[in-house]
């Protein structure tokens, strides 16, 4: 990601959405070559000069002061969620840099927890929305046209992102779906001020943003906003409507994979429809490439029944 070139555009998002009289200035003139604040009245905001103001949005200046970001987060009336990616887009060096590592797997004690978790839909993702790993609710829930055992597979395991924008079955799933998309954008452009330098991340974005006009046009008005709690709805294939509160939690250690749950309201239709899902994909638990098949033997073939003799009658002897 060309961060210099993402601050700008994000600073220059975040002016264009505040008019003069709505930060208590007075603005002379009634033609304005730019929507929302100009540079020198959010430089006047911020207390700061307004070619250091410049130079920070053009990418020139990387080592702002926490004192310098926090004045011009308040002249913009930044959120906290907003406040935080500002900080990691104007000091990427500070945000954290991994390189590309080897394909991530949850734990094995993160799959008997999912596992133990029968009546409550279950992910695990990692930062890029990658799925590794589901229980047998959470596969059913989002993706029942997929193998159980995809996620096992890092080539090919599914994407919550991808699934959301390009997967025709998953857009059908949420009745609300353009909401449903700006929530995974705003989550997904909080992972990329995070992740600068994540090479598998940045390829996931240029392919929806070539791949899915609608994440093109939600990516460039740069919504930020984390999403660890809320209510979605869905509508399923098999059970139809439900409305589903779900958490989202780091897992310690974790290198920052996060699980996310799924419930209903007690003694709700949304209850109902989970207990129906819940008995429409009994079976066994989705295998996941940690846990092998176990063991199956032949049973013996049935021992060869003795032949049956039929006694022969007695012949009746006549007089000679």
């Amino acid at each position: 990601m060309d961060t210099p070139t993402e601050l700008g555009a994000f600073l220059r998002s975040r002016r264009a959405r505040l008019r003069p009289e709505d930060v208590g200035l007075v603005a002379y003139g009634t033609r304005r070559r730019v929507p929302g604040l100009r540079r020198e009245e959010l430089a006047q905001l911020a207390g700061v000069s307004v070619a250091y103001y410049t130079r920070l949005e053009q990418g020139q200046s990387r080592n702002a002061s926490d004192g310098v970001l926090d004045a011009i987060a308040g002249a913009l009336r930044l959120t906290p969620d907003e406040h935080a990616h500002l900080r990691n887009l104007a000091r990427p060096a500070c945000a954290r840099r991994q390189p590309d590592p080897r394909p991530e797997s949850a734990r094995r004690s993160t799959r008997h927890l999912l596992a133990a978790m029968d009546a409550v839909p279950a992910l695990v993702l990692d930062q890029r929305f990658d799925v590794l790993a589901w229980n047998r609710l959470g596969h059913a829930l989002f993706a029942g046209h997929l193998a159980a055992d995809s996620p096992d597979h890092p080539a090919t395991r599914p994407n919550t992102q991808r699934l959301l924008f390009l997967d025709p079955h998953t857009r059908e799933l949420y009745p609300d779906w353009d909401g449903e998309a700006r929530r995974a954008v705003s989550a997904l452009r909080l992972a990329a001020g995070e992740l600068p330098q994540d090479r598998r991340l940045a390829e996931l974005i240029g392919e929806l943003t070539i791949n899915s006009d609608a994440f093109a046009a939600l990516w460039s008005r740069h919504p930020v906003r984390k999403c660890a709690f809320g209510v979605k709805s869905f509508h399923h294939p098999l059970v139809g409507a439900m409305e589903l509160s779900f958490e989202m939690t780091r897992l310690p250690e974790s290198a920052g994979h996060g699980l996310l749950m799924f419930s209903a309201e007690p003694g709700s239709p949304s209850e109902g429809a989970l207990r129906l899902l819940s008995t429409a994909s009994a079976g066994p638990a989705p295998r996941t490439a940690a846990e092998p098949a176990p063991e199956t033997h032949p049973a013996p073939a049935p021992a060869a029944a003795a032949p049956v003799r039929t006694p022969r009658a007695p012949q009746k002897r006549t007089a000679s």
